[in-house]
């Protein structure tokens, strides 16, 4: 099943950039821009009026602060929406606050689309581990870690250095030509290495959100972790 489109609400003093940052949203697939608004008095208007699932939100707005908004809107609980704060704010206070308001991400302006799309994809994979954790009625400490290593942008970063990039495609491209979830030997004879080294890297990718792994529980024994790279997942 199709998962619903993600409803954006962009959040800018600058007209110009949040019409870029807009049309940024609208090329990443899943994603629909609901409106721009520019300033904290129209965005809380908006979103009485609008089904925002994600806030693009900027800090400095004409009117009120952006984070003092964020504030609000946690403490009033009447608007159940993940936000993403987009600034030129780059001081310790204001990164603070946005992490204790729950903001989800923030970046610093100015950037390119490739970098909020990383953002928007990662964001995307959080709410579908979040809706497999519903499906299954909960989930354990490595389900929970899923959640959270979801929101790991994929291409950002470099590989640690006792990971090598030939190795990692070797284990990429195993799981890419599966035809479901693999176990750990299966990806280690697939992609030529010890199980060992096979379970380092599929690890790094778990922890990157860019794979996932469940358990398979059989009649006996310890259960079987099996592995699928993140746009790859079963729905259940």
């Amino acid at each position: 099943m199709n998962q619903p489109e993600i409803r954006v609400l962009v959040v800018d003093d600058d007209f110009r950039v949040a019409e870029i940052h807009s049309s940024y949203v609208e090329k990443v697939p899943g994603f629909t821009v609901l409106g721009c608004v520019h300033t904290a008095a129209a965005a809380r208007r908006a979103l009485v009026e609008l089904p925002v699932d994600l806030l693009l939100l900027d800090v400095y707005l004409p009117d009120e602060s952006g984070l003092s908004l964020l504030r609000d809107l946690r403490a009033t609980g009447g608007h159940p929406l993940d936000v993403i704060v987009v600034t030129a704010a780059r001081d310790a206070v204001s990164i603070t606050e946005a992490v204790q308001a729950g903001a989800i991400s923030y970046l610093v302006k100015p950037f390119g689309y490739t970098v909020l799309r990383d953002r928007l994809e990662a964001y995307c994979r959080m709410r579908q581990e979040l809706a497999r954790v519903a499906r299954v009625g909960g989930a354990d400490q490595a389900g929970v870690d899923q959640v959270f290593a979801a929101l790991r942008p994929s291409g950002s970063g470099v590989l640690p250095k006792n990971l090598a990039p030939e190795t990692m495609s070797l284990i990429r491209g195993v799981l890419t030509m599966a035809d479901g979830p693999l176990g750990v030997g299966e990806v280690a004879a697939g992609a030529g290495v010890s199980q060992a080294t096979a379970r380092r890297y599929l690890t790094h990718l778990v922890e990157r959100g860019q794979a996932t792994m469940r358990l398979r529980y059989g009649s006996a024994g310890r259960p079987e972790h099996l592995y699928s790279l993140a746009s790859r997942a079963p729905a259940s």
